[in-house]
């Protein structure tokens, strides 16, 4: 049964012409004419221009400009629909502006923080980032110029962004993270894993190997399928549930170890009967790939796990009514649980691939069907070069809308309000459901548009020379951002004046390096914010222009 044909990548690090270049070859040794979408798991780098570069998380001294902004400027195009989630080393400048998803170039798609959106036949759900407890629980305060702190931030998972996908209640056919979800490595050949990556082996004994907030949400979703980057290993796991669809939480049961003496050995061409996809692995593309051997560990530095309740009782008890522990009555289960009767698929396939790379796992070919077949033929795929668009999700639409009121962006002293749970949740995500069946499935406008703008300007080789390495860039309200939040009748949180956003220019920020590696630190800066899409409320359209933009001291 033929499906869906993806090339999944591992870490993009800036590297699109050598990954296309993989592409074009693995197709060309399996018999494909093309892909129907190449998918990257994070660290994809959406570098606009050298502003961009001067916040992205990397030490300076490894920071480079990579290949993407050819395909921003319009220099090159895409060869394939690309699709990305993001990483820990990403141009946050740019990605902040597209929190809800947008084409970041013509052809490629950055999903968002968090998203659920249809290609075809198959649904996919997709989270961004890497999770840090002290982070988790805060709102997206990251508004331009970023500090220090804010380049590290931007980054990391939010619990309310959890807490949507964890809504969902139907089957999705894969699942992204950029980080491994929790545990997974207990599915797969630890043996083999542990002999690659010797450091591993302790995290995985104290549960600190991959991300909490992934594990909670594949234990929720279980799609047929699930990709990863982050680890810069190639890795291949089968996760099953005993009980998929019980109520109270999941039992799990991991491949016995000597069915997994070689990762590889892990075939994606199975046919279990609930979705089946074909496999062809590449290793490289040795002559265009570059190396950025510096990045390789930067994770270790991060706490990978959510944090759990760490208030001692002794000072609990000192703290106003509002921060008591919940009461028995109050208190959810396991975050995502019980799975709903929907979800029905019993067994997860788990592949993470390596960064491109010479004599690197990095890519894999797959033809996925989706979990209900009947998808196919609604979903037939249509001639030329694209065969399938991306389409929004009605059911995810549907949270979007109603955790919108709890959404809070630029206040790092806000307070996110505590999870109610799901039967909380539920009539409201219901009523939102009617609203968006009227007012956008039956007026026909799930289909996502075209509708890229370049906001900040592409890089140019000659102005960059004067660029110092302290300056910062604008912050701009995408169109597409804007054209979203009016098509789901949401007010633009990301929108702001140009007096406001000047005035937060004029703010001293340091964006000094602790490792080194000549930061002068964020200065004054004057100029700067431009105008946004529209007022706030109305969702209106308008391309963000940035003022002129002072030179910001070392400090």
């Amino acid at each position: 049964m033929a499906g869906v044909r993806l090339a999944i990548e591992g870490c993009g690090h800036g590297t699109l012409d050598a990954i296309y270049a993989s592409v074009a070859q693995s197709c060309k040794a399996r018999g494909w004419p093309s892909v129907d979408a190449l998918i990257i798991g994070g660290d994809f780098q959406a570098v606009r221009n050298t502003l961009d570069l001067n916040v992205m998380s990397v030490p300076q001294k490894y920071r480079q400009l990579g290949d993407f902004y050819a395909y921003y400027s319009g220099a090159r195009r895409s060869p394939y629909l690309t699709i990305f989630i993001g990483g820990n080393h990403e141009a946050s400048s740019h990605l902040v502006e597209l929190y809800y998803g947008g084409w970041v170039a013509p052809n490629i798609y950055y999903l968002g923080a968090a998203n659920v959106l249809r290609l075809g036949p198959i649904r996919i759900a997709a989270l961004s980032g890497i999770c840090k407890g002290n982070d988790y629980h805060k709102p997206h305060h990251e508004r331009l110029p970023f500090s220090y702190r804010d380049v590290k931030s931007a980054y990391h998972v939010r619990e309310l962004d959890v807490r949507k996908l964890l809504q969902i209640r139907s089957q999705v056919d894969i699942g992204l993270s950029h980080d491994w979800p929790r545990g997974i490595e207990k599915h797969g050949d630890m043996n083999q894993l542990f002999k690659n990556k010797p450091f591993f082996k302790s995290e995985s004994r104290d549960g600190t190997l991959g991300s909490a907030a992934a594990e909670m949400i594949m234990n929720r979703l279980r799609p047929p399928y699930w990709f990863s980057a982050h680890l810069h290993t190639k890795f291949a796991a089968i996760k099953s549930y005993d009980d998929a669809g019980a109520s109270g939480d999941a039992a799990e049961s991991a491949a016995p170890a000597e069915n997994l003496a070689n990762p590889d050995e892990i075939d994606l061409d199975s046919n279990d009967g609930q979705g089946q996809s074909q496999g062809e692995e590449h290793a490289t593309h040795d002559d265009a790939a570059k190396s950025q051997a510096g990045l390789d560990d930067e994770f270790q530095g991060e706490t990978s796990g959510v944090e759990t309740n760490h208030v001692a009782e002794e000072l609990r008890a000192q703290l106003p009514a509002s921060f008591a522990r919940p009461t028995t009555a109050e208190a959810s289960t396991t975050p995502g649980q019980p799975v709903p009767p929907e979800i029905v698929n019993k067994q997860v396939r788990f592949l993470a691939l390596d960064k491109c790379l010479p004599k690197r796992q990095f890519l894999q070919l797959c033809e996925v069907v989706p979990f209900d077949s009947e998808e196919l033929s609604r979903y037939p795929p249509g001639n030329g070069t694209s065969r399938y668009s991306l389409e929004y999700d009605p059911e995810w639409l549907s949270i979007v809308r109603t955790f919108h009121q709890d959404l809070v962006i630029g206040d790092p002293g806000a307070r996110v309000p505590q999870d109610a749970g799901q039967e909380h949740y539920r009539p409201l995500i219901d009523a939102e459901r009617a609203w968006v069946q009227e007012n956008i499935v039956a007026k026909d406008k799930l289909r996502v548009p075209l509708n890229f703008e370049r906001t900040a300007p592409p890089h140019d080789a000659q102005s960059a020379q004067s660029v110092s390495v302290s300056e910062q860039p604008y912050e701009y309200t995408n169109p597409q951002t804007a054209a979203f939040c009016e098509l789901v009748g949401l007010e633009n949180l990301w929108d702001a004046s140009q007096e406001e956003r000047e005035a937060r220019r004029r703010m001293p920020v340091h964006l000094t390096e602790p490792w080194g590696g000549g930061g002068g630190g964020g200065g004054r800066g004057r100029g700067g914010g431009g105008r946004g899409g529209g007022r706030r409320g109305d969702g209106g359209r308008g391309r963000g222009r940035g003022g002129r933009g002072g030179r910001g001291r070392g400090g």
